[in-house]
């Protein structure tokens, strides 16, 4: 007799942690929000017709699975699952839908950005990823991300902007720099655009941080393109007289504001520049960069490389 008990009660168990709702939303994308709690979601998993117990999904959750570590973000359900595979699925972050990744390349605007998150997610217009990411040019880090397909533009604009605080928190570490944050992105954000190779950064930082010490323009034809809103740009002499803030041959010192989101590399420079007597560079024919100390060096400098 109570053999059979045990057998009846085990067989109504199976039944209450792996029998479904009748109306299972099978096909059907669910949300779990940021910040809510166990209970919260028993609710919002409840009215959804997830789970018939909320009580039963809480119990569950709390003795096979960490109650405080849920995954938030959008589960998919392609067939019918029991309470049990609910829980674990929401405790572990297995969401049902294959990510989205997508390559964010160093030195791009947030509008060339929003081009590329529009491709990608459709329903994301670019002016949509503009419009979110608004006051943080030079502040969203370049990288490969991965997102689920219905991801917000909020979404990808915090992941991005969290990894650059990250970034910046290391590098702060590594060199302990004192110069305003403002000033490093906005250098690094120039240097993108100016230079490719790391060293060849570092010798440009310090080239520039050098005009800017005693009160020279800075002169660098990278701003145009950010200003004109075009990825590449060359200057007419007409351009060089644009009235911009941006217009670094009519304004001295640093732009007012990022005209890249830069990455790693420029922003170490841009910390870090090489000590040097340079004033003046340019890139050749060649494709090498070419320095002077004087402005005659320069002409020498565009006379041999150059003309």
């Amino acid at each position: 007799m109570a053999g059979l008990l045990a057998v009846t009660f085990l067989v109504l168990l199976w039944g209450v942690i792996f029998d479904a709702p009748k109306y299972f939303p099978v096909g059907e994308t669910i949300t779990i929000p940021q910040g809510v709690s166990t209970g919260e979601i028993a609710q919002l998993l409840y009215e959804a017709d997830v789970i018939e117990s909320k009580k039963l999904y809480t119990n569950l959750t709390r003795v096979f699975f960490n109650a405080n570590k849920v995954k938030a973000g959008d589960y998919f359900f392609s067939n019918k699952v029991g309470p049990l595979i609910v829980a674990y699925r929401v405790a572990k972050g297995v969401h049902g839908v294959e990510p989205l990744s997508i390559t964010f390349s160093e030195g791009l605007t947030i509008r060339e950005m929003a081009e590329s998150v529009a491709i990608a997610f459709p329903h994301i217009s670019s002016e949509e990823f503009k419009k979110e990411a608004k006051g943080l040019e030079g502040y969203l880090f370049p990288n490969t991300y991965s997102f689920l397909p219905n991801a917000s533009a909020q979404t990808i604009i915090n992941t991005m902007h969290n990894e650059f605080e990250q970034q910046i928190k290391t590098l702060r570490e590594e060199l302990n720099f004192d110069a305003p944050l403002s000033d490093i992105v906005i250098m690094a954000s120039i240097l993108e655009r100016e230079a490719r190779q790391f060293e060849t950064k570092r010798e440009v930082s310090g080239v520039l941080w050098n005009r800017i010490e005693i009160g020279m323009a800075l002169q660098v034809d990278a701003v145009f393109g950010y200003i004109f809103g075009r990825s590449t740009y060359h200057p007419s002499l007409e351009d060089l007289e644009i009235d911009s803030p941006y217009n670094t041959y009519k304004n001295r010192g640093l732009p007012p504001g990022p005209i890249s989101n830069p990455g790693i590399d420029s922003l170490r420079a841009a910390a870090d520049p090489a000590e040097t007597n340079y004033f003046f560079y340019l890139t050749g024919r060649d494709g090498v960069m070419h320095y002077a100390e004087t402005f005659d060096g320069h002409r020498r400098n565009r006379s041999l490389y150059l003309d």
